[in-house]
């Protein structure tokens, strides 16, 4: 496994959003930085002051919190919906950076395990790569090296530091770089990205996800599905995961289900026991229809 990549801090961006029913417009430099303002009354100080707002010398509004670095956060006023989500962008080069599966959702929901699960189910037939992100730590490279879902090299750990969120939506450039640098060592078919565990809010940018895959599990309780957030609604595909655990959490699973439906659309949805195999075939297929469907080419029998 590749040695970890360090980032301490969190970075804005500018990002435009169109709500056209085809999904979001974007305005962005070179390193794909997005700007996004909060909505709270305007706080003049010097830049660099913790813990209140202020207007940078590049005109937008920052703040400071826990330690963190100046930065600033998107604005969202609902969850979004899944028939106007952002879709992922056209023509895009993928001899650059190969098919990207982004994989997000909460600390302890079974992401994970699922690239563990990706990552044996597509291997032998395909060129796989991946990188996770953890906030301090490179655990989930390890994990993924110690169950070998992959060889060691075709794994690299990212390090984001306190705002994972930021690192596969505000400053994406901290993933793109190994991405594009496993498909250029290995010739990759397919890239899996792992998010740091992070809250509801949290989703992908679709520069970084050209498929989004949201996990929740049902350990946190039925009604996770009705509070919503990017990434239940907006998510390509919703997997519902820990499903054998519903009796001894109390959580009724048709309620997750009417739930899930309703917060999406009808877009879909998979129970799923990832750990045992459970639904991940359903997950795969999801994925490659799309796989196929984008880069033109066909699947491996």
């Amino acid at each position: 496994m590749e040695e970890p990549q360090s980032h301490s801090h969190c970075h804005d961006h500018d990002h435009e959003h169109s709500h056209d029913g085809h999904g979001h417009q974007h305005s962005h430099d070179d390193h794909h930085h997005h700007e996004h303002q909060h909505q709270h009354q305007d706080h003049h100080h010097d830049e660099g002051n913790a813990g209140d707002y202020w207007i940078g010398k590049d005109g937008k509004r920052y703040h400071s919190h826990d330690g963190l670095a100046p930065h600033t956060h998107e604005p969202l006023d609902s969850p979004g919906y899944f028939t106007r989500r952002a879709q992922r962008l056209a023509n895009r080069d993928f001899n650059e950076r190969a098919f990207t599966v982004g994989i997000g959702g909460p600390v302890g929901s079974g992401k994970t395990a699922l690239m563990l699960a990706l990552c044996t189910a597509l291997r032998d037939k395909y060129s796989v790569a991946a990188v996770t992100n953890d906030i301090f730590t490179r655990e989930d490279g390890e994990f993924l090296v110690k169950h070998s879902a992959l060889p060691p090299e075709r794994i690299k750990a990212i390090e984001t530091g306190g705002c994972p969120h930021a690192a596969i939506r505000e400053d994406i450039s901290i993933n793109l770089g190994p991405l594009e640098e496993l498909t250029r060592a290995f010739s990759t078919d397919i890239l899996l990205c792992e998010s740091g565990g992070d809250n509801l809010a949290a989703n992908f940018s679709r520069e970084l996800a050209d498929y989004i895959i949201y996990i929740i599990d049902v350990a946190g309780g039925d009604k996770i599905p009705r509070k919503g957030g990017p990434g239940i609604t907006q998510a390509d595909l919703l997997v519902i995961n820990k499903t054998d655990l519903a009796e001894a959490v109390g959580a009724d699973l048709k309620v997750m289900e009417r739930d899930a439906l309703r917060m999406r659309d009808g877009g879909p949805f998979v129970f799923a026991q990832v750990k045992h195999g459970v639904g991940v075939q359903e997950i795969v297929q999801h994925v490659m229809g799309v796989w196929e469907e984008a880069t033109r080419k066909k699947l491996v029998s």
